[in-house]
């Protein structure tokens, strides 16, 4: 699993303009079932994604496609991680892991 940490690197209004492709990107990615949990960050990430299990090139290949990182206006931090325990509420996840 990873965890995708998003900074912006550009103006506020420049990323606020872009917004709406952004969040058309990070929903057609919920769809595929890629991405589990997206929020905004509290602290040095501007926003994060928890994603499924994958490859890391998968995932790069993703993010980059990301119209925020298309336009030069934040950049990824990705801390990969396996989940060895989770909460009851995350049982589908569980079972996710361990297929």
């Amino acid at each position: 699993m990873y965890i995708a940490l998003l900074t912006y690197t550009a103006p506020r209004n420049e990323v606020d303009y872009a917004l709406p492709e952004h969040a058309d990107w990070v929903r057609s990615h919920f769809s595929h079932g890629l991405f589990l949990v997206s929020g905004k960050g509290n602290g040095d990430a501007d926003q994060v994604i928890l994603t499924r299990p994958c490859l890391r090139g998968k995932l790069d290949a993703v993010l980059a496609t990301d119209p925020f990182i298309l336009q030069r206006l934040a950049r990824y931090t990705v801390i990969e991680f396996s989940a060895t325990r989770t909460s009851h509420e995350f049982h589908a996840i569980n079972e996710a892991l361990a297929s």
